[in-house]
């Protein structure tokens, strides 16, 4: 008896779409790093990329809950003296909607060469319109138990 280890040459990845109406953010950024790693697979192998990519559209309407709109904060650095900047939810929300989501997911998956590949898997348009349709992607089915 031994284990079934997936390699590169015979994953087949799927594409989803995710409408982000209405989702909270670090909910939706679980069910999507979940996706892009590949954990919803029996095939998930730890050292292999099994996810599958995911388009999320309508990101300029995600939520929060509780105060995060007031409260949270994005902080970047750019290494110079004075080069901090400190960027509120609700700008970061006007000015860029997709870095929102791309920044929960990017907090939630490992670090490390694989993750930072698996994260390219990651397409996040801020209005309803995606430019894959080439790819035939799927509505991504919520599980009835999860609480989105």
């Amino acid at each position: 008896m031994s284990t079934y280890m997936a390699k590169k040459e015979t994953v087949t990845p799927q594409w989803y779409v995710i409408d982000a109406t209405d989702l909270v953010v670090g909910r939706l950024a679980v069910v999507i790093s979940n996706l892009l790693r590949g954990k919803h697979k029996p095939t998930y192998t730890p050292h292999c990329d099994t996810g599958d990519f995911v388009i999320i559209v309508n990101a300029d309407k995600v939520k929060f809950t509780g105060n995060k709109w007031d409260q949270k904060s994005y902080q970047t650095y750019s290494h110079y003296a004075g080069g901090q900047k400190i960027i509120p939810a609700t700008e970061m929300l006007a000015r860029k909607p997709e870095e929102i989501v791309r920044l929960a997911v990017k907090r939630m998956m490992p670090r490390g060469p694989l993750a930072y590949k698996q994260l390219t898997k990651l397409k996040i348009f801020k209005g309803p319109k995606h430019d894959h349709q080439a790819q035939q992607p799927v509505e991504y089915k919520f599980p009835t138990t999860a609480k989105i």
